[in-house]
This record gives structure tokens, sequence and C-alpha cells, in this order.
């Protein structure tokens, strides 16, 4: 028969004139399957973990082969791309610093124990004279929050946050609103968001500090419990 030939059914001689014996098909097949599963014959075969691995990497392989020659340029305008991606990656890193999770609520300004404008400032010398600028940001925060309360501009009010500090004050300081805005922002960074201070961010805070003792308030606007 052309095209095909039929498997003939295995045929074991034997030594002597006894006439061959004749296995069918499928059971020498079984036989040499139950035969090839002995441990001698696996005793190099790859791990589990090997093979799982070779599958991985044939996938990659594919994957890339196939990437590879959709994009303009073959396999080396897919290596063009992926580092222009690794490199736009790596900026955003650089420049956003390490993702974190937003609180749900930011939490108060102030801890339990209260401390005087003067005491705040103090703190937030000490730190920066050391380089601390997370903590020297922080306190210097707190005596802008802490002067306004005592000159009466702020209600002073357990549990406000810098951001709710911040728009109280623009209504009767509304020429440092957008100051005031950045520095409420820069403190819940820092302290919340896992970004470090520089240097400049102090230095900004502590001019805005300075400027604001010298503002005459718009009293118009003053909230609750300021002087008219």
């Amino acid at each position: 028969m052309h095209g095909s030939r039929a498997i003939a059914p295995l045929v074991r001689r034997t030594g002597d004139d006894t006439p061959p014996v004749t296995i069918p098909r499928d059971p020498a097949r079984e036989a040499a399957e139950r035969e090839l599963s002995k441990p001698p014959y696996h005793e190099n075969d790859p791990s589990l973990l090997q093979r799982a691995l070779n599958r991985f990497w044939d996938w990659v392989d594919d994957l890339f082969t196939a990437a590879s020659g959709a994009t303009p340029g073959g396999g080396l305008g897919l290596l063009v791309i992926v580092v222009a991606v690794l490199a736009l990656v790596a900026l955003l890193w650089w420049r956003l610093g390490t993702p974190h999770r937003a609180p749900a609520s930011a939490p108060a300004l102030f801890d339990d124990r209260p401390r005087t404008a003067a005491e705040h400032r103090a703190a937030a010398e000490a730190h920066a004279a050391a380089g601390h600028w997370n903590q020297a940001v922080q306190e210097r925060m707190r005596a802008v929050v802490r002067s306004l309360e005592e000159r009466a501009l702020l209600d002073p009010r357990p549990g406000r946050t810098a951001d709710e500090a911040a728009a109280e004050a623009s209504r009767t300081l509304p020429a440092h609103t957008a100051e005031l805005h950045t520095a409420a922002r820069s403190f819940d960074a820092i302290t919340y968001g896992g970004r470090t201070a520089t240097s400049q961010t102090y230095h900004q805070l502590a001019t805005l500090d300075d400027a604001l003792t010298q503002t005459k308030p718009t009293l118009s606007t003053t909230p609750q419990g300021a002087p008219n």
C-alpha cells in the first residue's frame, strides 16, 4: 500500500527452530512503556523546577520573538523600546520617590504635649543645624501654626491637620495662600508620605514663618474667636 505502511506486530525470535512468537501491537507498546518508566532510565532527567523554568524561558523567548517580528526594526527596535521604557520608569521613580500608600485621613499636626511657637522654632533650628531636614521642616511648620494660634488668627484646636491650618489661615492672610498650602503639602509628604526634605524646603518654610509674623491680617475675614 502506497502512502502508508501498517505497523507490523512485534516478532520475538527464539534461538532454536521453534516458530517465532508474535506479540500483538498494543501489549508490545505497553510493555515498552513499562520498561522505559523504570527509574534507571530517568536518572538524568531534569527536576520539576528545571522543567518549569525551561517552559517559562521558552514562553519568554516565544513572546520576544513575536514582539520583535511586529516591531519596526526587528529585535533591535524592540530592544530600543524596552530600554526607553526602563529609562522612563527610572526617571519617574527618581522624580516622585518610592510610592507609598496615602493615609485614610491626615493625622493631627501637633502631639499631645503643647509647646510654644518659640519652642518649635528652637527645635527646628537645632534639627537644621544637624542636617536633619525632615524634623526641621516638621517643627517649623508647627511653629507657623502655633504662632498663628498665639496671635489669635487661628482658634487653638486639638487635632487640626496641616491642610486644615493652611486653609483657615489663608482667610486672614490671603497674600500667603499659595505658600501656606505648599508648606502643608510638604509637611504631609515628609511626615506621612515617606518623602525626604531638603535644606531648600526648610529655608522656604522658615522664610514663610518670618514673613507671616510681619504680615498684617485681613481682620474682616478673621475666623471666630479672633479679635475684630
